[in-house]
């Protein structure tokens, strides 16, 4: 696995596939929706597999896979996924796709719990949330400590960036208290919207021709 070799390490502890599809000719950052197309996903994982059992990655995963892909997939797959890695935060909480994933025995991994905000596909409609400011002002908490606190009682792990020290300690600063029944049940009834799209992807000429058929109506 070159990764492995451009890393200088003689495994890694968890390999993921980013998305489920394929760029048509050579990999590239900067691509045309209408280059993209369906995955050979049994070939794909068959090869995933194959890292884990030469001990190249100690765990193989997907990311951004619907109920339904993981379903095709677990088809035909002789090691599961290990991690499914998913937008998770209050806003969209998945709540279908978790208890499948916990049902199949898969972890679920929540990437922009924050909602990504400063990213170009990013959004302000988490720490916006009025459910998220109203409940860490009650608890003297910040907005964002409410947010990881919430993915970490749901059973998830955040996946949070940051270069700021002083948010980074505050990051940290979330196992050592927790949310009350009543503020859980108010987060629980919080309008629900995708914010990552992968726009990208799609295209009304490409393979995916709409965000339903992309997310499997998981939008």
């Amino acid at each position: 696995m070159n990764e492995c070799r451009t890393l200088g390490l003689e495994y890694i502890d968890l390999y993921l596939i980013h998305y489920p599809v394929r760029l048509k000719g050579e990999i590239r950052m900067v691509f045309a929706s209408d280059d993209v197309t369906t995955v050979d996903m049994p070939t794909v994982w068959e090869a995933m597999e194959k890292c884990q059992s030469l001990g190249l990655a100690k765990s193989v995963g997907v990311s951004n896979f619907t109920c339904k892909k993981l379903a095709d997939l677990l088809n035909h797959a002789r090691i599961p996924p290990a991690v499914n890695q998913v937008e998770v935060h209050p806003v969209w909480q998945q709540r279908k796709l978790r208890d499948f994933c916990s049902e199949k025995g898969i972890h679920v991994s929540a990437y922009s719990p924050l909602g990504a905000v400063g990213v170009l596909w990013g959004s302000n409609a988490v720490l916006e949330c009025e459910e998220v400011k109203r409940i860490a002002e009650s608890m003297g908490k910040s907005r964002a400590q409410v947010c990881l606190r919430w993915g970490v009682e749901q059973g998830v792990s955040v996946v949070v960036k940051s270069f700021n020290e002083e948010r980074l300690k505050e990051n940290m600063e979330i196992f050592d208290w927790r949310l009350k029944q009543e503020d859980q049940e108010r987060l629980s009834s919080v309008p629900q919207k995708r914010l990552i799209l992968a726009e990208a992807f799609i295209s009304p000429t490409g393979f995916y021709k709409s965000q339903a058929e992309f997310w499997d109506g998981e939008v």
